[in-house]
């Protein structure tokens, strides 16, 4: 499979609603083990929540090396590259360690509290 993404979304990588569009788009391509290529020609900005939507979420189905094998990123610059390697390694130790999961649920539900 091989998806535009800025034929699905457009130029910016940013949101995490483009980046749920995307994560449906794949998800059970990469389930099925088939290879999945996103292709960022022509998008020129990206931030972490469209990644963590986009990608990261694909951990809580899919094994780190299933992913890292089965997901290709083309034409994606230097710093969507950063991005999404973090994204990766966070959501691989989020969703590999429930201690670890556990005290991020409860510090996100503590700032929900203190915000809201």
């Amino acid at each position: 499979m091989r998806l535009s993404i800025k034929d699905k979304i457009g130029q910016r990588c940013i949101i995490k609603d483009d980046g749920q569009k995307i994560y449906d788009a794949i998800i059970e391509s990469l389930k099925q083990g088939e290879t999945v290529t996103l292709d960022f020609d022509g998008v020129t900005q990206f931030a972490s929540p469209f990644f963590n939507y986009a990608i990261g979420q694909l951990l809580k189905d899919i094994n780190e090396v299933d992913l890292r094998h089965l997901l290709q990123l083309e034409n994606l610059n230097e710093t969507g590259k950063l991005v999404v390697e973090r994204v990766i390694e966070n959501a691989a130790q989020y969703h590999g360690d429930k201690d670890y999961r556990k005290i991020v649920d409860d510090i996100l539900e503590q700032q929900s509290r203190e915000s809201g």
